[in-house]
């Protein structure tokens, strides 16, 4: 197994680079707070050379014919599938999610390069008659859809690789050159990637990663005129700046910001599989997953079994190596991470709550899965406090109305779950449920990649998915021919 990686350089114009002023920040590995590797600190006049050699390359990037960028692309899709234990490993060591899961991602990649190099090829405009329109009778109107420009792609650390191609696959599809900052805390695997792009033959001058500090690269991708496209996950207060900063040049800005996601349990559901859905959502990249079920809402009536269920799944989930096959939970991303949540733990136990399972820090970045009973719905967690962790508050609700008052009652709205076996109560629930998704007898964590995924309230703007984001990333040119029927 690999303990030293030596992939650390940003890339600019296909070239392997250092910052100009020589610093660097190391990359650790949270499993045992080795350091993995060092990627550079860009200056801010790495950035602008980075976004200059962009805006050449995305001259030439859109004016390459839609077979030949699909080529590329589907040759790119057989590269991540060729070298997927290879990243899968190298996401592991820097993020510390369970292995199988990092070849997942891996996986995801695959299908969103392959799916949206296939719809590149449908990307029609219309034709349309004026007839309808008096003195109009002998033009002919038409739309094309052109690429935008240059995305400046912000990625966080907790799903770079299927991050990066929701975001990097429809915009290179579509013909625009692309910017991107990896997290600081898991750049490797995105580094590796974009060696992989241009190894399929996307120009060096269209793909560029650049690493640093938010407060240098992100502010610059946010904010330069250079920048067409600003696509950034991550949480609600640097989403709010980042949107801030990209509106002072219109830059087209999508945001897919924090959550605190209920997952609402009435009487009659399956007891036993809402259960099994609350745990591997909530642990799932060992709970650091903006859109996973982080509020367990349940019916009074089922709350003690659901609890004790809840607690006997989750003795079943070993914590440990994340490169150990029989792991299911391994570190949080860092120890600063580990301890921001055993303080959201016990500041919620001040509130109230009662740490019913797990609850300790362990070894270095590791931490417990974690149940809390006795939450009260007034309670931080049970609104606006967001635990980027595998922790899960169990709160209790009478009737259906309260159920719905407790999920809506909170800053965000991402996803969501309801567990019934009505599908008019589901329906119900899922209609009044202030969420961009609400999943019926499953996590919110289910995300396909057709979906039109985002939040509502502070959870976002805009939607990623193989059935929008491509034609998000171009703009519709009118054109019309006058006088030319008879």
């Amino acid at each position: 197994m690999t303990t030293k990686l030596s992939v650390g350089k940003m890339i600019i114009n296909g070239k392997p680079r250092d910052s100009r002023d020589g610093q660097f920040g190391d990359v650790l590995n949270p499993t045992t707070n080795e350091v993995l590797d060092r990627v550079p600190l860009a200056t801010a006049e790495d950035v602008e050379e980075a976004l200059d050699v962009a805006r050449a390359g995305f001259r030439v990037w859109a004016n390459t014919p839609t077979h030949e960028r699909y080529d590329i692309l589907v040759r790119f899709a057989g590269l991540l599938e060729k070298h997927k234990s290879e990243l899968a490993e190298i996401l592991t060591l820097e993020n510390g999610k369970p292995y199988f899961q990092s070849e997942a991602e891996v996986e995801t990649g695959v299908r969103l390069f392959k799916g949206f190099a296939e719809k590149s090829k449908s990307l029609y405009g219309i034709t349309a008659p004026l007839d309808a329109q008096a003195g109009l009778e002998k033009d002919i109107f038409m739309t094309r859809r052109e690429p935008i420009g240059v995305m400046g792609a912000i990625l966080p650390f907790n799903f770079p690789i299927d991050l990066f191609s929701h975001k990097v696959a429809p915009a290179l599809a579509a013909g625009n050159a692309v910017v991107v900052k990896p997290a600081m805390e898991a750049p490797l695997t995105i580094i590796r990637i974009v060696e992989l792009l241009h190894e399929a033959g996307v120009p060096g001058s269209v793909m560029q990663v650049v690493t640093g500090r938010g407060s240098v690269v992100g502010e610059i991708l946010a904010s330069s005129p250079k920048v067409n496209i600003v696509s950034m996950t991550g949480d609600t207060q640097t989403g709010i700046r980042v949107a801030q900063n990209a509106a002072k040049h219109l830059s087209r800005t999508f945001l897919e910001l924090g959550g605190n996601d209920a997952l609402v349990v009435f009487d009659d559901a399956d007891i036993d599989e809402a259960v099994e859905h609350a745990a591997f959502g909530r642990t799932w990249a060992n709970g650091q997953c903006c859109c996973a079920n982080k509020r367990m809402i349940v019916q009074r009536s089922i709350l003690d079994e659901f609890t004790h269920k809840l607690i006997l799944k989750l003795k079943e989930y070993t914590v440990g190596n994340p490169m150990d096959p029989s792991t299911k939970v391994g570190p949080l991303i860092s120890e600063k991470a580990a301890k921001t949540v055993k303080e959201q733990i016990d500041f919620t136990v001040g509130q109230g709550a009662e740490i019913l399972f797990g609850g300790e820090r362990l070894d270095n970045c590791f931490l417990t899965p974690t149940i809390l009973g006795n939450v009260s719905k007034h309670t931080d967690v049970a609104r606006d406090l967001e635990i980027f962790g595998p922790v899960l508050p169990v709160i209790a609700f009478s009737d259906d109305n309260e159920a719905i008052e407790i999920a809506n009652n909170s800053i965000y709205g991402l996803s969501g779950s309801v567990f019934t076996k009505d599908i008019r109560r589901a329906l119900n629930a899922a209609y009044k449920m202030e969420t961009g998704q609400v999943a019926i007898n499953g996590t919110g964590l289910y995300r396909p990649d057709v979906s039109q995924f985002g939040g509502y309230k502070q959870s976002g703007l805009g939607r990623e998915g193989l059935s929008v984001t491509l034609e998000e990333m171009t703009q519709v040119k009118n054109i019309a021919l006058r006088n030319v029927l008879y």
